[in-house]
């Protein structure tokens, strides 16, 4: 019934021209071509669709047909007829009109979840790419709009930690990757060979191209774990889809030192495209990941300019590092630890100039390693984040390591090193130190909590003055903060006072265990003589 229901309203379009085509046989054509898939009529309706009659028909209505067609591939894997059903949807591809294929293509990718996202993603890839490369006008925005559905959905897969779940790839991810690189590479090629094309068309293709090869170095890049044994290498296919990724930024124009040492900056040297505030925030991951890449993974690493130095080479790096230690995945976090590791290594104890620390990132990323010590639940990275801070110190030149005592939130690390660094054993260079730390910090300190104390202290006295008043306002630091009313102004005050109690409470903590360090020490001393 489904056939001679298909082939009645073939007979009726033969005789027409295209632009007379009914919006009712395009609906009967449609869901009697579905009934002939769902039915078996496979081989029918292929020598329907191959009839040369039909080929202006099959070209306008045959898209529809798509769908019920992949929907078979996927549910009967052990059909005998599976072949048909391979030769029905080349047909397809070959013969329909590209724009409306594109639109149908991109629908099916989005369909599926779990499992089923990557059964389809390899699927339909290469009828994908083949309906792209017979698309003329607006070839980019078509090769941007289907990497951004293909990475959209690749982003809902978990990404395998291990060996053994990167061998069985249960959810296809690592099979996906490969796919994409061969996907990708005819776009590539395009922008390095094309002479043809328009240059406004082909900085629009770079374009697509970079934000994809953004777009997978933070996903699944960022948080893949890479296996260790350099033999092993060849056959990690995440550490082989980064080396693709890498290699396409080159060949695009963007080799990754034009890339990672021009990030951050606020006049750029490289003109990349301008992405929207949320991918702005978004490539700060990718490029941190890129670094990693390169300079832990070894990955195109030889594109590196010799002459630049350890210092040089740690100076771009350390943004990256914040970037990885501001995360809380175990893997992302390891990351900054190991290209934190990386830049240190090569650089000689005690050389690393005070001046270095006027950068931001050369203090946050010691307090980030503060804050894996003390609140990561992953006992592994603690005790990595303690070595690397006491690497960090070592690094720096006597006045760089007292600076560092004094910018951070020092009072907890201070007391933190006080506990885990003893006198004798001096690893940080604290007790080196000690009486800079004592009269340019702890005792101002002192004097800045007494004052500040008695300035919240006449502000509750003030505002108590002035309840009659629906609102008042607080100054602090010389600004005045915004209008509230007297009930909130004084929770205000009186939290803060509560703070400065606390850092008093943590202060006299940290002399007190100083003196019990010293003492200690020197009657130890006193011993051996």
């Amino acid at each position: 019934m489904a056939v001679e229901e298909l082939q009645s309203v073939i007979m009726r379009c033969q005789i027409l021209e295209e632009h007379d085509f009914k919006e009712e046989d395009f609906g009967i054509f449609q869901l009697a071509g579905q009934r002939c898939i769902e039915e078996g009529h496979i081989e029918q309706l292929l020598e329907i669709t191959q009839n040369e009659k039909n080929k202006i028909i099959i070209k306008t209505m045959g898209w529809n047909l798509v769908g019920p067609v992949v929907r078979c591939l996927l549910l009967k894997n052990e059909d005998d007829k599976r072949k048909y059903y391979f030769l029905m949807l080349d047909l397809l591809v070959k013969l329909c009109n590209p724009k409306e294929l594109l639109l149908g293509l991109l629908e099916l990718i989005e369909e599926p979840s779990g499992k089923q996202i990557s059964q389809i993603i390899l699927l339909l890839l290469q009828p994908l790419q083949t309906v792209i490369q017979k698309l003329h006008n607006n070839k980019a925005y078509s090769v941007g709009l289907a990497l951004s559905t293909l990475w959209s959905q690749l982003s809902l897969l978990p990404v395998p930690y291990s060996k053994e779940q990167m061998q069985t790839d249960d959810y296809g991810l690592c099979q996906c990757c490969k796919a994409l690189i061969e996907f990708a590479k005819p776009f590539v090629e395009e922008v390095i060979n094309d002479k043809e094309n328009k240059e406004n068309e082909k900085e629009k293709l770079k374009d697509e191209l970079l934000k994809f090869c953004f777009k997978s170095l933070k996903c699944p890049l960022l948080t893949a774990q890479f296996l260790e044994q350099s033999e092993e290498a060849g056959n990690d296919p995440l550490r082989c889809f980064a080396s693709e990724i890498i290699g396409f930024l080159s060949a695009i124009g963007y080799p990754f030192p034009k890339i990672i040492f021009n990030h951050g900056r606020k006049k750029r040297t490289w003109d990349y495209l301008e992405f929207e505030e949320e991918e702005d925030r978004q490539l700060a991951d990718s490029v941190a990941s890129l670094a990693y890449l390169v300079f832990v993974q070894g990955i195109s690493i030889d594109q590196l300019p010799m002459v630049l130095s350890p210092s040089y080479l740690l100076q771009f790096n350390m943004g990256h590092i914040d970037v990885f230690l501001q995360r809380t995945e175990e893997s992302v976090l390891s990351k900054g630890l190991e290209l934190l590791e990386n830049g240190l290594l090569r650089i000689e104890d005690n050389s690393l100039l005070y001046q270095y620390l006027e950068i931001k990132s050369f203090l946050t990323v010691p307090q980030g390693l503060v804050k894996v010590m003390t609140l990561c639940p992953i006992e592994s990275l603690r005790k990595k984040s303690l070595a690397m801070l006491q690497l960090y110190i070592n690094k720096l030149d006597s006045q760089g390591k007292y600076t560092l005592f004094r910018i951070m939130a020092s009072l907890n690390l201070l007391r933190y090193l006080v506990i885990k660094d003893d006198e004798n054993d001096n690893q940080t260079g604290l007790w080196t130190e000690l009486g800079k730390i004592e009269n340019n910090f702890l005792k101002p300190l002192h004097m800045g909590l007494n004052m500040s104390k008695a300035h919240y202290e006449a502000e509750i006295k003030n505002s108590h003055v002035q309840k009659s008043k629906d609102l008042c306002s607080v100054t602090v630091g010389g600004e005045e903060i915004p209008n509230m009313p007297p009930e909130m102004q004084l929770k205000v005050l009186h939290s803060a006072l509560f703070t400065f109690d606390l850092i008093e409470s943590v202060l006299a903590r940290v002399e007190e265990l100083i003196e019990i360090k010293t003492k200690s020490t020197s009657e130890e001393n006193v011993g051996i003589k």
